[in-house]
């Protein structure tokens, strides 16, 4: 994740449907010594399969973080501790949910854990991938301050009292969303993303410079052609065919909705040394989106961006 108005509220990359409308609560995990103390211990618990439900619910009102880890894995041991000190330090304005994929294989599957440690935020109930694999405190720090603003846009903005805490400060009454971008937003909500779509481009047509408007047309752009797109298929699709530009770009699409951004990069430069023509001119078109998606702060997309350069001159 890096700029968070780049970062698509993710419903349909990712099958979280059998898991919802669980109804029992996630139980506080206990707090080792040298972890979070008991003040944090409503911000920081385990989730299971069964209790995923009210995690999906609880993050309507302030960001839940998913840490999909197992025991066996050493950089979830690396990473564990510094998503909790960092969850801790922001006093109740996001939770961590620990999910140990060996024993919770739904939640596994749901997320498409294909390598761990990984982290996915929810945001209105909806999943935002972050990042995978053991990474620095600091970026830790800076996707969450991301995450933060993500979750602001869409109405997300509430705190999870700490122990001990009694009457919680008022919030700031948010300003209300443009009417084009709310209609944008309940379109998505709906699952329509065609009606969204046509949202954000009258907000644009109005505004060229809307930036939030340009983020939320990519998303959502992003999010209708995932739609409904089984990945085994597609990915077996663009094995059979390795210079079909509809069908690796259609996996490059799910790579980065899944956050397997380097992956989606890779592949469409690759596709774009092999191909000329249109079919180039098409690639390049939806590298710059997805590089529009992904930030392009990001060391990956500037790394790619490297790349087609040289391959263009």
């Amino acid at each position: 994740m890096s700029d968070p108005s780049s970062n698509a509220v993710l419903r349909g990359a990712l099958d979280l449907s059998s898991l919802r409308n669980r109804p029992t609560a996630p139980a506080p995990a206990s707090a080792p010594a040298g972890q979070p103390s008991e003040s944090a211990s409503r911000l920081i618990f385990d989730v299971t399969d069964q209790t995923f439900g009210e995690v999906l619910e609880l993050s309507r009102t302030v960001p839940v973080v998913v840490d999909l880890w197992a025991e066996w894995c050493g950089p979830c041991k690396q990473l564990s501790p510094v998503l909790e000190k960092v969850v801790t330090e922001l006093a109740g304005r996001v939770v961590l949910a620990k999910v140990d994929v060996d024993a919770n294989p739904q939640l596994a599957q749901g997320f498409r854990a294909q390598s761990i440690p990984m982290v996915v935020a929810l945001v209105a109930g909806q999943p935002v991938p972050l990042f995978t694999g053991a990474v620095p405190e600091q970026q830790v720090r800076e996707v969450f301050a991301q995450l933060l603003q993500l979750a602001s846009q869409h109405g997300v903005t509430g705190t999870v009292p700490l122990e001990g805490e009694t009457d919680a400060p008022e919030e700031a009454a948010e300003p209300p969303l443009p009417p084009l971008h709310a209609e944008a937003f309940a379109a998505i909500e709906a699952g329509d993303y065609p009606r969204a779509i046509s949202a954000y481009e009258r907000a644009l047509a109005e505004n060229p410079r809307d930036a939030d408007a340009q983020a939320g047309l990519g998303q959502v752009k992003l999010l209708d052609r995932v739609q409904g797109v089984d990945l085994g298929e597609a990915r077996a699709a663009a094995a059979a065919a390795p210079h079909d530009v509809d069908a690796q770009l259609r996996v490059a699409d799910l790579d980065v909705a899944g956050g397997h951004v380097d992956d989606a990069f890779g592949r469409l430069l690759d596709l774009f040394a092999a191909v000329d023509g249109d079919a180039r001119s098409t690639v390049r078109d939806r590298l710059l989106e997805l590089f529009g998606l992904v930030g392009d702060a990001d060391p990956r997309v500037v790394s790619a961006r490297r790349r087609l350069t040289s391959l263009m001159f």
